[in-house]
């Protein structure tokens, strides 16, 4: 059913609206005047990319795409604690691996084990950013959201300790097996 406002009154409803609040544009977005259009051709209009209304500036947007990407990786790392504790962690696997000479299949599935807790980590900083920023107070529902967006990085988390056991626990039982001897005739306990 369509609304009684037109569509200049709504709030633009864009997926770009947050950055571009954010980030001062050197040109003016074109308005969209109302025309024999239907509203929802008008509403898809003014929602389209920037870089459908200044081609010339498609080159840019994609490259501060990057920037914005990196803006957040950094504000991830700096703030979050568990996002540091989770770094110290896959660089330490990554340390062991290069030490263990694993394969290079196995530094595939060790490297997707970090990233995918990074990811979870991530996702987690922005449904409590969304939260706090929804609300201050107490609330089940955010109690739940966040409880449930933590369990999804506990899980992840988990699910990479047992990668690792799979990955590392044959080359540190062979490393065991070939020095037990050694260990058990010359030290004397």
């Amino acid at each position: 059913m369509p609304s009684s406002e037109s569509p200049q009154s709504r709030p633009e409803q864009s997926a770009r609206a947050p950055r571009e609040a954010r980030e001062p544009r050197t040109a003016p977005l074109p308005t969209v005047t109302p025309s024999a259009s239907s509203p929802q051709q008008s509403l898809q209009a003014m929602s389209a990319p920037i870089e459908d209304h200044l081609p010339g500036l498609a080159g840019a947007s994609f490259l501060m795409g990057f920037v914005y990407a990196w803006r957040g990786l950094l504000y991830a790392v700096r703030t979050q604690r568990n996002m540091r504790v989770h770094m110290a962690i896959a660089l330490c696997a990554i340390i062991l691996g290069v030490v263990l000479r694993i394969s290079p299949v196995e530094f595939a599935m060790i490297f997707v084990a970090i990233t995918l807790v990074f990811i979870a980590e991530m996702f987690n900083t922005v449904a409590e950013a969304c939260i706090d920023l929804v609300t201050s107070q107490y609330h089940p529902l955010a109690r739940i959201a966040k409880d449930v967006a933590a369990g999804a990085v506990l899980l992840n988390a988990m699910l990479s300790v047992v990668i690792g056991i799979l990955v590392f626990g044959p080359h540190l039982l062979a490393l065991a097996i070939h020095w037990l001897p050694y260990l058990t005739h010359h030290v004397k306990l």
